[in-house]
């Protein structure tokens, strides 16, 4: 999947946004026959939980078909391996994706309301996803800047003004 996480200007691509066809899909499986044998052996650690979730993520053919269900609980058995709020933030956005963004959201916001990942920029800018998916377009854009402030490499910082650009647009054609 490496040479599909950006675009030919070097501009972030999601996984939702990638080309799958140009994966290696011989790796992808040769990955996910390794990640069954890992974990059927009943003695697995993070790595293997975390290597079972990325191969969801590769064997689904579009975000659409991606497993959700599976992945979220996943992330739930990571959670008891490794429990960090970057794997709860993850967990969030996997069960906004299999149960709604609301859902997600209050996941999100309970997570930033202990203040552990206040200055994580990935944790704004997934609530300000969520915000947006529930056409909370202002609430999403201060999540956005919010995000934008934090964010200390370029390509995030465009990755994120672009974000913020498609809001604003959408509320010009009203």
């Amino acid at each position: 999947r490496r040479a599909t996480r950006a675009t030919a200007s070097g501009e972030i691509a999601l996984l939702a946004e990638q080309d799958r066809s140009l994966w290696d899909h011989g790796e992808i499986a040769e990955g996910a026959r390794l990640v069954e044998r890992a974990m059927r052996t009943g003695r697995f650690g993070s790595y293997a939980v975390q290597a079972a979730i990325a191969a969801l993520h590769a064997e689904a053919s579009s975000a659409d078909e991606t497993d959700w269900a599976q992945i979220a609980g996943l992330y739930d058995v990571l959670l008891r391996i490794e429990p960090t709020p970057i794997v709860e933030l993850n967990r969030a956005v996997a069960v906004a994706m299999r149960d709604g963004a609301s859902a997600g959201l209050a996941l999100v916001d309970r997570i930033l309301a202990r203040g552990e990942l206040a200055s994580y920029h990935l944790a704004h800018a997934a609530r300000a996803d969520l915000l947006a998916r529930l056409g909370r377009r202002d609430d999403a854009l201060a999540s956005y800047e919010r995000a934008r402030a934090l964010a200390t490499l370029e390509p995030e910082q465009r990755f994120l003004d672009g974000r913020m650009a498609v809001l604003r647009a959408g509320s010009e054609g009203r």
